[in-house]
């Protein structure tokens, strides 16, 4: 009798990353095979079978992704990564998900990738972490498929933010204008950034907000029409972001999470009718780990049949994703 055959692994490139160990251990709770994908043998986890590319040869590429049925991009920054990822995960035949904040980075994956992801049959996934995915995600299950909004405001409160050494070289290489929408179009950011006041749930409480817009604005407008899209982060996170004495994130529980807690509120005003989706949790680098494994379990469903260059809300049902995340990771409202 013939045994069955084995599901071809995922691939995490940037492995030795702090994001990428949430999810490696992700992947493994799932019970998916994982491959650790990095640019040095050193940095990568001793109990996943490895491979060696770094970001610049293609070839190396090509050898750590074949056979894999998907890659999860974990190496910022993304303007860097995310397209030689991506063209290998298209040579392998392979999805491709990645969890940039970056908004030119998942504007160029849009843009440059929909067709050759529509011809290899592949699907390509720009931010689908805590940045761009989550609060697309929010914001389709308020609007549904296609939906429409004359106002959309993403407000998204830390108690702190410990940054990691990925995210402090990211901000240094991402100096691109950032993007909102205005009259349901993409425009750079009135300077200087609008302040405001937002309250929030317990233990945030009412915060001084900055506005500061993210890959949630490209992935929001990808698939959902806006006639203004804002996001506002709290300015005493950014302030510790932009503090070099901050420490980088440290463990306090047995999944390696800090004890960070965050709350994110889409906000959509159709009219006189304002309606919101809220979810909270704790560590914005763990949960982009369940975030972007539930993307790779549904991809890899022999059901799922989409292809191109997506969002997570236009790849997959909203409400169904989010459902899915609670309430072990997220506390939806």
């Amino acid at each position: 009798m013939p045994s069955t055959p084995l599901p071809r692994p995922v691939a995490v490139y940037g492995a030795g990353g702090h994001t990428a160990r949430f999810v490696l251990a992700e992947l493994q709770r799932r019970g998916l095979p994982a491959v650790a994908v990095g640019r040095s043998a050193r940095t990568l986890p001793a109990d996943v079978p490895s491979r060696v590319a770094a970001i610049d040869d293609p070839a190396a590429l090509d050898a750590a992704f074949a056979g894999c049925a998907a890659v999860i991009n974990c190496a910022g920054p993304y303007l860097d990564t995310a397209r030689p990822v991506i063209e290998a995960a298209l040579r392998a035949g392979a999805h491709c998900i990645d969890v940039t904040a970056e908004q030119a980075s998942a504007m160029d994956t849009f843009e440059r990738f929909d067709a050759p992801a529509r011809a290899a049959g592949v699907a390509v996934i720009p931010a689908a972490g805590f940045y761009g995915g989550l609060a697309d995600l929010l914001a389709t299950s308020l609007l549904g498929p296609g939906g429409a909004a004359d106002e959309l405001a993403v407000a998204i409160a830390l108690d702190r933010w410990w940054p990691t050494a990925g995210t402090r070289i990211t901000g240094e290489r991402n100096t691109v204008e950032r993007l909102v929408v205005d009259g349901g179009r993409l425009v750079p950011l009135p300077l200087p950034a609008a302040r405001s006041t937002w309250r929030f749930d317990a233990p945030h409480g009412e915060q001084a907000m900055v506005e500061l817009p993210f890959s949630e604005v490209v992935t929001i407008s990808r698939h959902l029409r806006a006639g203004r899209l804002r996001s506002h982060l709290t300015q005493a996170s950014l302030d510790e972001l932009r503090d070099e004495r901050t420490p980088p994130p440290a463990a306090t529980d047995a999944l390696g999470r800090s004890a960070q807690r965050f709350e994110m509120v889409v906000q959509a005003r159709q009219g006189d009718t304002v309606r919101r989706a809220t979810a909270r949790g704790q560590d914005i680098y763990a949960v982009s780990a369940p975030l972007v494994v539930e993307a790779a379990v549904r991809l890899l469903r022999p059901g799922f049949a989409g292809s191109g260059a997506l969002s997570l809300g236009q790849a997959f049902e909203a409400g169904d994703f989010l459902r899915a995340l609670a309430p072990a990771h997220l506390a939806l409202s």
